[in-house]
C-alpha cells in the first residue's frame, strides 16, 4: 500500500469513528489537530463530559493483525504527550485516551486504551 492509500484508508477510519461517536452521542470537538510532536485523530467529549483523545487505527485486510494492537509504545507515548497538551486547554477537565479500531466493517471501542493521562 503507498502513501496516498494509507491517507484514503485512514480517513475513511477517521469518518467511520467520527460516526460512530456521534451515533453515542458524543460531540466532536475537533479531528486531525496538530502539535509539533503529534496528532489528534479526534478529540470528542463524551456524555459524561470527559475530554476523549481518540486515536483511530484502520486496518483493510489481512497481514498487519488487529488494529488495536498498531498502537505501539512510541505511539502512546506521543498520545500522552498530546493529553498533557490538551489538559492545559482544557483545565479541570477529566481527560482520557481511547482508541477505536476499525477492521473491515468492524469497530472496537476501547476506552481508556492509553494509561497515564
Amino acid at each position: 500500500m503507498n502513501l496516498q492509500e494509507n491517507k484514503t484508508t485512514g480517513n475513511w477510519g477517521e469518518e467511520r469513528a467520527s460516526e460512530y461517536l456521534e451515533g453515542l452521542g458524543w460531540k466532536i470537538l475537533g479531528r486531525n489537530i496538530n502539535y509539533p510532536f503529534g496528532e489528534i485523530d479526534i478529540l470528542a467529549e463524551d456524555l459524561r463530559k470527559f475530554v476523549v483523545i481518540v486515536e483511530v487505527k484502520t486496518v483493510r485486510g489481512s497481514g498487519w493483525g488487529s488494529a488495536a494492537d498498531l498502537v505501539r509504545r512510541q505511539k502512546q507515548h506521543k498520545l500522552r504527550l498530546l493529553a498533557g497538551a490538551i489538559s492545559k486547554e482544557y483545565p479541570g477537565r477529566n481527560l482520557r485516551i481511547d482508541v477505536v479500531a476499525i477492521d473491515g466493517e468492524g469497530i472496537d471501542h476501547i476506552e481508556n486504551a492509553v494509561e497515564g493521562t
